[in-house]
């Protein structure tokens, strides 16, 4: 099959490297059949938002697969995107909320369609971590208790802000993508963006697939993430949204951190899921069962995630094309132990998991890399 592209990856290297870094993503990577990742603006130190942050990471961006790297949207720095695109990045992400981390702010309305008309005639993709603050709640209840955390986050966060991406991409004609969609009531905001030929797309991820909020165990602080995982009827909804074409891509969000920073309760540890190594066998998992087939799998995992991002010879076996490859067993199972995780932490929700799918080579550029 083509090798998997996941452009959602949280590598967070230089700065932050003891919570990951380049050689252990990918190795993770390589390992689960993944060729391409491509790595977030934020969370390292400095940030992907000038010029100068991205020669930084460039220097370091490298390792068992190829690695590709967004720019950040941030207050004040219009000036910086032309330069960024010029010298490599795909594309921008910019938050509407807090983005966990202070030297990544979120922007406003005014600052996001100021980004959005530098970038309409470029082409390249504005992506956007969609949640509005003034439809988050203070936290009601015990903070150990998953639901809580759940209230304080409502789908409304998602869906105004989904709109107002909307109102924007309409206005702008920018390339506007939602990452980690987990509200499947926004499912019909992105009907009318495909009726109208706008180009407002989304991407979901492995743990709003699986996972649901009914099952998240009291204090396994593992699950949090941001939207949150949300209730069964909401997930079985998201995979109605990817067969009818409304939801395009599956990629990771692999967000790790310290083992440290996810201790605590729901409320104050650190949101984020581990999971880039098994993006493809937590997909299949699920697919399959649901009747859906590798087409799907390669449309979701490598040919979307390889065109959003504009990388060319990604994403399908094709002459001229890139030989980035994984070979894999789609009927053999195994169970997700520590052993066997390559990311630089073990701490994950899907320890225990039983998955369909095993990956036996991983090739890249015609290189045999990490199985």
């Amino acid at each position: 099959m083509p090798g998997l592209v996941d452009s959602h990856v949280h590598v967070n290297e230089p700065g932050r490297t003891e919570w990951e870094g380049f050689a252990t993503a990918t190795a993770a990577a390589a390992a689960g059949g993944i060729t391409t990742i491509i790595d977030m603006p934020l969370n390292s130190i400095p940030a992907t938002t000038s010029l100068s942050a991205l020669e930084t990471k460039q220097r370091v961006a490298h390792g068992d697969v190829n690695v590709e790297l967004w720019g950040g949207v941030v207050p004040g720095n219009t000036d910086e995107l032309r330069p960024m695109l010029e010298a490599g990045a795909r594309g921008f992400k910019c938050f509407l909320v807090h983005s966990g981390v202070d030297d990544f702010p979120n922007v406003d309305e005014r600052e996001l369609r100021e980004a959005a008309k530098e970038l309409a005639p470029t082409g390249a993709p504005l992506l956007v971590h969609a949640e509005l603050p003034e439809h988050l709640h203070e936290p009601a209840g015990d903070a150990s208790d998953y639901a809580t955390y759940l209230h304080s986050r409502p789908n409304a966060a998602e869906d105004a802000a989904i709109e107002l991406l909307l109102r924007v991409c309409r206005d702008t004609g920018a390339r506007m993508h939602v990452v980690h969609l987990s509200s499947a009531s926004a499912l019909e905001i992105l009907r009318r963006a495909h009726a109208e030929n706008l180009p407002l797309r989304a991407e979901t991820t492995p743990h709003y697939l699986h996972f649901d909020a009914e099952s998240v165990p009291r204090g396994h602080t593992e699950y949090k993430c941001a939207p949150p995982i949300r209730e069964h009827a909401n997930r079985e909804q998201l995979w109605r949204g990817l067969a009818q074409g409304l939801i395009d891509i599956v990629v990771s969000d692999h967000s790790p951190c310290t083992p440290e920073l996810k201790r605590g309760n729901f409320m104050d540890c650190w949101g984020g899921i581990a999971s880039l190594q098994f993006l493809l066998p937590i997909v299949w998992t699920n697919a399959h069962r649901r009747g859906f087939g590798l087409d799907d799998l390669v449309r979701w995992c490598s040919s979307g995630p390889a065109r959003m991002a504009g990388l060319t010879g990604k994403g399908a076996i094709a002459v001229g094309n890139d030989a980035d490859l994984v070979v894999w067993d789609t009927e053999e199972t195994f169970t997700v132990t520590p052993e066997i995780i390559r990311h630089r932490h073990k701490v994950t929700p899907y320890l225990g998991a039983k998955l369909r799918g095993v990956v036996k080579e991983t090739w890249v550029g015609g290189r045999l890399t990490g199985s």
